[in-house]
C-alpha cells in the first residue's frame, strides 16, 4: 500500500446546476491526482454527489417532480461537468446507492456498540442551507454567514453522537491534518471552547437512510455524506487527501475524524481546505444568486482554457473569477506565451530541417527550470504557485528563442532547435496536470508519448520528427 494515493473531493448537493466553485474543487483534485500519477503512484481519485440531502427533496417539490427524477437529472449535470472539464476520476459516488447505505449502517452500528450514541432532545438554530444546527454565536446579524439566511429555531427528539468525548484526540489530530495553517487555526480556536455532542438524526422525511433499528428517524445527511469516503473507497481507505471548500471545514476536520475514531477506522492523512471563488467581494454560489455556470463556460471555451483560468486562482485564499479574467489569461499567457512558442519552434524545425531534428549537445535550456521548486509547491498543494513556476520556464524558453535567433544563426541552428524541442517536451510534462489536452497536442506534434517526472532531463529523444498542426490557443473576445 506504500505506493497508494487516494484523493477525494467533497460530494456535491444536486439541488441545482453545478456552479464554478464545484469546477474549481474538481480541477484542484484532478491536478493533484495527475501529478501523483506522474510520480508513479497508484492513484485512486473519487468524486461524486450527495443525493440524500433534504435540499434535494425541497428542490424536487418546488419543481413538481419526484425526488428520484430530480436527482437523476441533476446528477447527470455533474457527470457532464466532469467529462467536459477532463476530470480523470476513478469512481463517481452516488449516495442513493444501496451499497453506500450498507456501509453507513455498518459504521453507525459500530458507534452504537461503542456506546457513543444516545437519545435526547435538541433545540437550537437550524440552517437549511448547511443542513445543520448552528450556534447563536456563529450567526452574523442573525443569519448563517455561509448562506446569508436566517436559521429556524427548532426543537426535536433526536439521537446524539458523543463528539465531546473525542475533544482531546481531535485537538491532537487536527494539528497535523489541516492545510493551510489559517484553516487549521480556525478549527483549533473552536475546539478551545466547549465541544457539544452532535445531533445525528432527522425526523419527518421519507428520503434518506433509515436510522439503525429506528425507522422513525433518518440518519443526518452529514454523517451519511461523510461516510461516502469509506463506502466508495473499495480497499483504498484511508484517504491521503480530502479536498474541500472552507465552508465545510468543521464537518471534515472534527465530526468526520471523531466518527472514524469511534468506529475504529484509520484516519485520513490530509485535509486540503481551499478558498472560494468570489465576484465583487462575495462568494459565488446558488444561495447568493451570483452563479457563474461552468457548463455554459465550457460551451464557449475549451476545457483547458477554463481549467487554466481556475488554476490561476489561489488554492487557499478567496479569488475573484470572471469571464473577462479567463479571456485575459487565455490571450496573454496561453495564446501569447505557450501557443506562440510551440508554433515558432515547430515552424523553424519544418523550415530548416524538414521536421527532423537529431540529438545534439546540451545548450543549458533545461537547466533554467527549477523542478525542485515546482515539486515543493505541489507537495504543499500550492498549485497556483507551481503553475506560476512552470510559466517562468515557458518564458525562459521564449527568451532562449529570441536570444539564440536560430533563423539567423546557421552554425548552431541544429543545437538550438533540438534544445527547444527538448524544452517543449519538458513543458508538455509540466503542464499535463493543469491543461492535459494541450499537453497531449504538444506531444502529438513532437511525435513523442506523454512523459513522467523522471523524464524531465536532457537528451532522451534521439531524433524528433515533428509535424505542426494548427493553432494551440486562439485569441478570444468576450462571448467568442
Amino acid at each position: 500500500m506504500a505506493n497508494k494515493f487516494y484523493i477525494t473531493t467533497a460530494i456535491d448537493y444536486v439541488n441545482g446546476r453545478p456552479h464554478i466553485g464545484h469546477a474549481f474543487e474538481k480541477v484542484i483534485a484532478d491536478a493533484i491526482s495527475r501529478y501523483e500519477k506522474q510520480k508513479g503512484k497508484d492513484v485512486f481519485f473519487m468524486t461524486g454527489v450527495d443525493e440524500n440531502a433534504q435540499k434535494n427533496v425541497q428542490a424536487a417539490e418546488k419543481e413538481g417532480v419526484s425526488v428520484k427524477e430530480f436527482i437523476d437529472k441533476n446528477t447527470n449535470l455533474f457527470l457532464e461537468l466532469c467529462e467536459k472539464l477532463n476530470i480523470d476520476y476513478d469512481k463517481f459516488v452516488r449516495t442513493s446507492a444501496k451499497e453506500h447505505a450498507k456501509v453507513v449502517h455498518k459504521i453507525l452500528k459500530k458507534i452504537l456498540k461503542k456506546g457513543d450514541i444516545y437519545k435526547g432532545s435538541y433545540e437550537g438554530y437550524y440552517c437549511g442551507g448547511c443542513e445543520a444546527y448552528i450556534t447563536e454565536k456563529d450567526l452574523v446579524d442573525g443569519k448563517c454567514p455561509e448562506h446569508n439566511e436566517k436559521p429556524k429555531y427548532m426543537k426535536e427528539d433526536a439521537y446524539f453522537f458523543k463528539l465531546s468525548k473525542y475533544k482531546k484526540d481531535l485537538i491532537k489530530f487536527v494539528k497535523e491534518y489541516i492545510i493551510p495553517e489559517s484553516k487549521k487555526n480556525e478549527i483549533l480556536s473552536r475546539l478551545d471552547g466547549d465541544l457539544r455532542d452532535v445531533c445525528i438524526s432527522r425526523k419527518g422525511s421519507d428520503w434518506g437512510i433509515d436510522f439503525p433499528d429506528d425507522k422513525n428517524y433518518k440518519i443526518w445527511v452529514w454523517v451519511d455524506a461523510l461516510i461516502n469516503y469509506v463506502s466508495g473507497a473499495e480497499d483504498k481507505w484511508p484517504a491521503d487527501v480530502h479536498v474541500i471548500g472552507k465552508g465545510i471545514n468543521w464537518f471534515h476536520s472534527v465530526i468526520w475524524p471523531a466518527i472514524l475514531m469511534s468506529a475504529g477506522y484509520k484516519l485520513p492523512d490530509t485535509l486540503l481546505v481551499h478558498g472560494y471563488l468570489i465576484s465583487g467581494g462575495k462568494k459565488i454560489g446558488k444561495s447568493l444568486g451570483n452563479v457563474v455556470d461552468p457548463l455554459e463556460l465550457l460551451e464557449k471555451y475549451d476545457s483547458d482554457v477554463v481549467r487554466y483560468a481556475l488554476f490561476r486562482c489561489s488554492v487557499f485564499d478567496d479569488s475573484d473569477f470572471s469571464e473577462d479574467f479567463l479571456i485575459e489569461r487565455n490571450n496573454n499567457e496561453l495564446a501569447n506565451d505557450l501557443g506562440n512558442l510551440v508554433s515558432r519552434v515547430l515552424t523553424l524545425c519544418e523550415k530548416y530541417f524538414d521536421g527532423k531534428v537529431k540529438k545534439t549537445k546540451d545548450n543549458d535550456l533545461i537547466k533554467k527550470l527549477d523542478l525542485k521548486k515546482i515539486e515543493k509547491y505541489f507537495e504543499k498543494y500550492e498549485l497556483h504557485n507551481a503553475l506560476a513556476e512552470v510559466w517562468k520556464f515557458i518564458n525562459s524558453t521564449n527568451k532562449y528563442v529570441n536570444d539564440k535567433e536560430p533563423w539567423k544563426n546557421e552554425k548552431d541552428r541544429d543545437v538550438v532547435l533540438y534544445n527547444l524541442l527538448e524544452g517543449l517536451r519538458v513543458i508538455s510534462i509540466l503542464i499535463e496536470p493543469f491543461i492535459p489536452e494541450s499537453s497531449e497536442k504538444i506531444c502529438k506534434q513532437l511525435g513523442v508519448k506523454s512523459g513522467n517526472l523522471k523524464e524531465i532531463k536532457f537528451g532522451i529523444v534521439k531524433e524528433y520528427k515533428v509535424k505542426k498542426e494548427g493553432v494551440l490557443f486562439k485569441k478570444l473576445e468576450n462571448g467568442n
